[in-house]
């Protein structure tokens, strides 16, 4: 673990060959994809693959923990309280979905500056530990808190309503529409394409190469200048506003939030996203949230064995690809 979060991210600028997959990619989540279920009325797909999607968002903010040198297990927490603030501002007070999402991902990156300033001091387990803690610190406030409804949770969410700019209709109202899972598919598709897009411009900027000196060596960072207590700060907000959103639409797709909808198991299954697809790679949580996934879901044939040979694979593919899937790239290019 303590080898992976020094893997040095890439940061070469997009050649022709790597625009070129990437608009392959955009053609495959964007049109392929709808087509193929379309094809083979495979509805239930669409489920899936927004959680995919959903799922590696909140992963791409544990990666930018990794970032900054600090392991990250307490993605859960955010995610949970951005559901939270998107579902009790919908239900309680009429707030339009499309308005809930920013304020979901602006209140969980205003609580993880108040967390952060403390705790972010920690290094190595340290840190580990008390992110650990905080997933199980968000359910049981979820439980105590009226507001929340404790136990019961809060249901009957409505679907997101019709978002209008100047009376132009940008997004139809989802309950009119015929398939509103397909719907749901592009909101998260989107939303992902933006988070990697927003988190590779971060990695490519003056922001990313002093985030990167911190995980390198942070107290050289700081004797030539660089504020790091800030830095670390910053990194942190980022990630929990991404958790907050992946949370406030799971909420929106499911109709429905209680205070286990994210426990301890999911943060682990983020930060293992990160390692499976390699921390050194930008798009590493989205390829191994991908394979995870899907992983999980196929050794269902094992039974009661699915657990034992799922964490052996895991186990064998750390030990074989200790930088990641992506890291075959390099190795198929020659590099060492």
């Amino acid at each position: 673990m303590t080898d992976q979060t020094q893997s040095v991210p890439q940061t070469r600028p997009l050649s022709a060959t790597r625009l070129a997959g990437v608009l392959a990619f955009l053609l495959g989540v964007f049109v392929l994809v709808p087509v193929f279920i379309a094809l083979t009325g495979r509805w239930d797909f669409y489920y899936t693959l927004t959680s995919v999607a959903l799922l590696s968002v909140a992963a791409a903010g544990v990666w930018l923990t990794f970032y900054i040198g600090r392991i990250n297990i307490g993605q859960g927490a955010y995610a949970l309280t951005g559901g939270y603030v998107s579902a009790i501002l919908i239900t309680q007070y009429g707030v339009s979905f499309w308005l809930t999402l920013p304020l979901a991902g602006i209140f969980c990156a205003l609580v993880s500056v108040v967390i952060g300033l403390p705790i972010l001091r920690l290094r190595g387990v340290y840190f580990a530990m008390v992110t650990l803690v905080l997933t199980e610190v968000a359910r049981l406030t979820a439980l105590a808190l009226p507001v929340t409804n404790g136990a019961k949770g809060i249901t009957s969410i409505p679907l997101p309503g019709e978002l209008s700019i100047f009376g132009l209709t940008i997004i139809p109202d989802f309950a009119t529409l015929g398939n509103p899972k397909l719907a749901f598919y592009l909101m998260a598709a989107v939303l992902m394409v933006v988070t990697y897009l927003v988190l590779w411009r971060i990695v490519n900027s003056r922001l990313g190469h002093l985030c990167r000196s911190l995980q390198q060596n942070e107290e050289l960072s700081a004797s030539i200048g660089v504020n790091t207590a800030m830095l670390r700060v910053l990194a942190y907000a980022i990630s929990s506003f991404f958790g907050g959103l992946a949370g406030a639409i799971f909420v929106a797709i499911s109709q429905s939030i209680y205070p286990s909808s994210f426990v301890v198991q999911d943060s682990v299954n983020f930060m293992l996203y990160c390692f499976l697809g390699g921390l050194g790679y930008v798009f590493g949580p989205m390829l191994g949230t991908l394979l995870l996934y899907f992983g999980w879901d196929l050794l269902s044939v094992a039974k009661e064995y699915q657990l034992l040979i799922y964490s052996g694979a895991l186990i064998a593919l750390m030990l074989v690809l200790p930088n990641g899937v992506l890291s075959l790239l390099d190795r198929k290019g020659g590099r060492k």
